[in-house]
């Protein structure tokens, strides 16, 4: 910090206003009209002190839409925090600031308020409004964030690749595996931007993937394509890492015949204790069953979520 800078800034600390500026805006950011209502002062003077501390960067200017935000910087360099530091105590004890003190904590009450205000009276139409502004499946879109980032994450039938753009930016790699060139082909398409994902033509049953290669294996709403679905799981047991985490999401047992002929399902559906024959005679532990909650609009079977992990060797 250059000599005239020091000066300039104790000039600006030296001005009441400004002081009592700065200490409204060090610990949270506010508009000028906050400003204006916590130290009673026009917003012709609150403007033009602003500028001034802005000039020296004692305050920072966020716009959000048509508005500005002001605040003390969190990373104000040590000189200028020193300098601040030196006066704050005697501004701070000031019969204006304490008076301000109050007022602001008032306007910050209010801001509280009017946020609480708004989801009484939006509690009811929440879940639309935030679909509206976010899209239907919003709160699901960062789930994956909770995945390892080391992870490489197999998806077993991709088909089109919905599936593998969501994990794709929250791991290491993804391997997509299907035996339908139609379905790869899109798939290809889909991911084209995404350079950890890999794609392959193979079979549920003879996955083209090396031995202990993934640290999770996804069966999403493929099992029941299955001829065999035993011998599917053992082929994902055996591309699965040591602990390596398997993941099925299928449909319940439903009486949907027209399944078979319409889109060549072998299985109308699961039961959970078939399904835990099959994944104890694969070896996997750890099994957890969970029925999912139908979307209302969905006018297929219920699915489930079944999880399990391959038996840590010893």
């Amino acid at each position: 910090m250059t000599q005239a800078v020091v000066f300039d800034r104790l000039q600006a600390f030296a001005d009441p206003i400004r002081g009592r500026l700065l200490l409204a805006l060090e610990a949270q950011e506010l508009t000028v009209r906050e400003i204006q209502s916590a130290l009673q002062l026009p917003q012709s003077t609150v403007s033009r002190h602003l500028k001034v501390l802005a000039d020296l960067g004692l305050v920072v200017i966020r716009s959000e839409g048509t508005s500005n935000w002001y605040r003390m910087p969190k990373d104000l360099e040590p000189g200028g925090r020193r300098l601040w530091l030196a006066v704050r105590e005697e501004v701070a004890g000031s019969p204006s600031a304490k008076r301000d003190a109050i007022r602001l904590e008032r306007i910050l009450a209010d801001r509280h308020l009017t946020s609480q205000q708004f989801f009484a009276s939006a509690a009811g139409q929440w879940d639309r409004l935030r679909g509206e502004l976010f899209g239907p499946a919003s709160g699901l879109l960062a789930l994956p964030a909770l995945l390892d980032e080391r992870w490489v994450v197999g998806d077993l039938g991709c088909g089109t690749g919905q599936l593998i753009t969501a994990l794709a930016p929250f791991v290491h790699k993804v391997v997509g595996v299907d035996e339908s060139a139609a379905m790869l082909k899109t798939a290809r398409q889909r991911t084209r931007m995404l350079s950890n994902v890999e794609l392959k033509t193979g079979t549920l049953e003879a996955p083209p993937l090396e031995t202990a290669e993934l640290d999770a294996a996804l069966l999403m709403l493929v099992l029941h394509h299955a001829g065999d679905p035993g011998r599917v799981l053992a082929a994902a047991h055996r591309v699965l890492k040591p602990g390596g985490r398997l993941l099925i999401v299928d449909m319940q047992p439903h009486e949907h015949v027209e399944y078979r002929e319409q889109m060549g399902h072998q299985w109308l559906g699961f039961q959970e204790a078939e399904l835990r024959g099959w994944l104890d005679a694969a070896g996997y532990e750890g099994h957890r069953y969970v029925a999912l909650t139908p979307d209302p609009k969905a006018k297929g079977p219920p699915l489930f979520a079944m999880t399990a992990h391959r038996i840590t060797d010893s």
